[in-house]
């Protein structure tokens, strides 16, 4: 069947949509408005008519060649995509052969307000921060200042493991490709957005049992980063996030990259964090992290970023100044450690590995080395394709969304020639279906609370204090709506409202929406509460904590 010309698609195209929405039938001088808003709406419909223009010519482009995509229809395409994924704001960067080919902000700030975002607009890169711990310490080896396979306790005299022999055998290395033992996200209900500093942190992580014995199986650790970050100090005598403003951001020229939380309040062009509360998206406070920074703390902008991605793709050069030593780059490239496998969307089937702060997947022929970052109210992704030398940076206001990743795959597939495939839609379509099922899940236990089952015991009998050996305390007292509420000593501005399921279950809400709702049980003998399972959303950790009664 021969394909149609372009001018029959249009004429197609705006014939359905004649018929769909009657245009034909508008009469404007039966409107009841003022010449003025007469060719108001009429240029809104010529708009409109140029938007479905645009839409028709991404979709016979694509069919007809794919390296015009990049270049004729991804603003259409990622402005789609954020009204379809409700992403109040993003920019995006692609930089090939040693040159910026797009850099762009989309969207707003923070819902509601009219400031746009651009190219300098800082976002909180999350997990991203990972690549700049892991290559600041490569950058010290290079100096021979320290190898990375040198003992921790070389330089953190007092750092331990639970298992005593692991912790006196744990490497730098071992710390920043996640292989302690340690089950992906173990300890960050107790690590993240708390008010514990990097020392209390790297204590209570000795303190951890390990969920795999040393070094046989991969686990994403965020206190291991941390841990590998406070090296730094050690070494060279400044901080962390001194080290990297002096030796990375500045000769990078990345002005506007902040290394701790506490700072980006204080800068003009930020983004405000957003998720969905009940079904709605709304900003949310910046989450507090600096006691993790190494591991996820820098706001940045695709700008800046577009900085590092070049100098990554270029030997760790700024034109002819070598920035970044290239065996520093190498180093962290280099696969330590296999995840597992993907599956990719194009029927591919590959093992992924992890380096030092990078990802290494194969695709296509090539090999990839990139990074997801996530935050509260935030997500971002940075991709390398070094023998393309192709770099693409996405940054997201909102962390319910997946079109941080489905547009890193949709950019590779048109620089490799490959057939299109809309991953936003394909990433959406599931997207919302997990979101259907989570909220069937959600009103089933709300419609239990309405019932008014009553719990086993009197409220009063699950007031007091909780502990667990990791977190510390908790307490539950009784609530203004005569609920319980549960306050924690190291989320000090989080609560979680405890409603009766009946006998000894509880609905729970958190007053941080990232930790999500959960059901939490109480265990009960002779009549008396002696201990509850906490559980949090699997965002912060999968892993669920029992506190004792006291």
């Amino acid at each position: 069947m021969p394909m149609e010309t372009s001018d029959q698609a249009i004429r197609n195209y705006w014939s359905n949509l004649n018929k769909r929405y009657n245009i034909d039938e508008i009469r404007i001088n039966s409107w009841p408005f003022g010449p003025r808003k007469n060719i108001s709406i009429m240029k809104k419909i010529f708009s409109l008519f140029t938007v479905l223009l645009a839409g028709v010519t991404l979709s016979l482009g694509q069919r007809i060649d794919r390296s015009h995509f990049v270049k004729d229809s991804l603003d259409y395409y990622i402005n789609r995509a954020l009204t379809n994924w409700r992403i109040p704001g993003a920019a995006v960067c692609i930089v090939k052969d040693n040159k910026v080919v797009l850099m762009n902000g989309y969207g707003i700030k923070e819902l509601g307000q009219p400031d746009k975002v651009d190219i300098n607009t800082l976002f909180m890169i999350g997990s991203n921060t990972k690549a700049f711990t892991a290559t600041a310490l490569a950058m010290l080896q290079s100096q021979n200042k320290l190898s990375l396979d040198d003992k921790v306790t070389k330089y953190l005299p007092k750092f331990r493991l639970e298992n005593k022999p692991a912790g006196e055998m744990a490497t730098v290395r071992d710390l920043l490709c996640h292989r302690l033992g340690f089950r992906t996200f173990q300890g960050d209900f107790t690590f993240y957005n708390t008010n514990l500093s990097r020392e209390d942190i790297i204590k209570k992580l000795g303190e951890e049992k390990a969920t795999y014995p040393f070094r046989t199986k991969w686990g994403y650790t965020n206190a291991a980063f941390l841990t590998a970050g406070q090296i730094i100090p050690a070494v060279t005598g400044k901080s962390w996030e001194d080290y990297l403003k002096e030796n990375i951001f500045a000769p990078l020229g990345m002005i506007n990259t902040l290394a701790l939380t506490t700072d980006l309040h204080r800068s003009y062009n930020r983004t405000v964090p957003h998720t969905l509360i009940d079904g709605r998206l709304s900003p949310i406070p910046y989450c507090q992290i600096d006691g993790l920074a190494p591991a996820g703390a820098i706001s940045s902008s695709v700008n800046d970023m577009s900085k590092w991605v070049l100098a990554l793709l270029n030997d760790g050069k700024v034109g002819q100044r070598q920035v970044i030593p290239l065996d520093a780059i190498k180093a962290t490239r280099e696969p330590q450690d296999i995840v597992g496998s993907v599956h990719h969307l194009n029927g591919e089937n590959n093992f992924e590995l992890y380096g030092l702060g990078w990802f290494i997947q194969d695709y296509a022929g090539r090999r990839l080395v990139m990074h997801d970052g996530g935050v509260n109210g935030y997500l971002s992704s940075v991709t390398l394709v070094p023998q393309d030398h192709l770099g693409i940076i996405i940054l997201t206001n909102t962390d319910q969304n997946e079109f941080f990743e489905a547009l890193r795959w949709e950019i590779m597939d048109a620089y490799f020639k490959l057939q299109y495939r809309d991953y936003s839609e394909a990433y959406l379509s599931e997207f919302k279906a997990h979101l259907a099922t989570e909220d069937a899940a959600d009103k089933k236990l709300k419609d239990t609370v309405t019932q008014n089952h009553p719990s086993a015991l009197p409220l009063s009998a699950y007031t007091g204090k909780y502990v667990n050996d990791l977190y510390g305390h908790l307490e539950i007292t009784t609530g203004e709506t005569n609920d319980l509420e549960m306050r924690f000593e190291h989320h000090t501005h989080m609560f979680a409202h405890l409603q009766p399921l009946g006998g000894n279950r509880f609905y729970v809400t958190f007053s941080d929406p990232t930790f999500g709702k959960a059901v939490f049980p109480f265990t009960v003998q002779n009549g008396r509460v002696t201990g509850v399972k906490v559980k949090v959303a699997d965002f912060v950790e999968y892993n669920p904590y029992e506190f004792k009664k006291e």
